[in-house]
């Protein structure tokens, strides 16, 4: 595995994300305990056909027929856990969730329904030899990607939530960094919705992300004073806001 075992992603909104690779030992952890949720549920499926097999025999179903069933339930539950649970989970299992690490696209964005299947389609490949070509896989990749990552265009992050970045006001001076007074009336918390709408646009429905966006640009321009160039999007006049602001901040973590 890559020491740095960091991936940074530049949004369409030109804004930089830096993410913690999952290296072995948590994905380990994780599939071991998906394993072993799955080993109880195996369990259940058939003392529950134990407990029912008398009342099943009762002429409405054959015999085969629930055979039949119960090695499709187990088919299920091996093969459709982890699709099932990182799509409805947005990337995660409870083992993912257990140990801190959640999938998503290369590009940062949740995976897809697309993406959640066809990672663990591969996994028939990555299992083999008890997981020794997954293992293999990772610790070549540089960003630590087993086949199925590979086939979807996805990676296993740490789901650690982003420490907040906050400008340091006490640093600007308007003699010093030439920032308009107009731009000073747009406070902390202003910069930090503005730019959270901008990170996370992509993820809205469409009515919601272009209401959002006017409504920040109303607010902004009745901070400032400013008005929106007619050839410009609300959408553009939020990320130039944000993009001079941040740009005469000192950032801190």
């Amino acid at each position: 595995m890559y020491p740095d075992s960091r991936v940074t992603i530049e949004t369409p909104e030109q804004i930089t994300m830096e993410l913690a690779l999952a290296g072995i030992g948590s994905r380990f952890l994780a599939l071991a305990l998906d394993t072993v949720i799955q080993g109880v549920l195996y369990v259940a499926l058939i003392l529950l056909f134990v407990w029912l097999g008398p009342k099943l025999q009762v002429g409405w179903l054959p015999d085969k027929w629930a055979v039949a069933i119960l090695i499709l339930l187990v088919f299920c539950v091996y093969w459709g856990y982890f699709a099932a649970f990182e799509i409805l989970w947005h990337g995660q299992t409870p083992g993912k969730r257990v140990a801190g690490i959640r999938v998503v696209k290369d590009s940062g964005r949740p995976i897809t329904v697309v993406e959640g299947i066809g990672r663990n389609v591969m996994r028939a490949v990555d299992g083999q030899f008890w997981y020794l070509v997954a293992v293999i896989s990772v610790a070549i990749s540089r960003q630590n990607k087993r086949l199925g990552d590979y086939v979807a265009g996805t990676i296993v992050v740490h789901d650690k939530p982003t420490a907040e970045v906050k400008p340091d006001w006490s640093f600007m001076r308007p003699a010093q960094v030439g920032l308009q007074s107009e731009l000073a009336n747009i406070t902390e918390r202003d910069l930090v919705v503005i730019e959270t709408f901008l990170h996370r646009k992509l993820d809205l429905d469409p009515m919601v992300r272009f209401n959002t966006a006017i409504q920040l640009t109303q607010m902004v321009q009745r901070k400032t004073g400013l008005e929106r160039p007619p050839d410009q999007s609300d959408e553009d006049f939020l990320h130039i806001i944000a993009v001079q602001v941040r740009g005469h901040a000192r950032l801190r973590t």
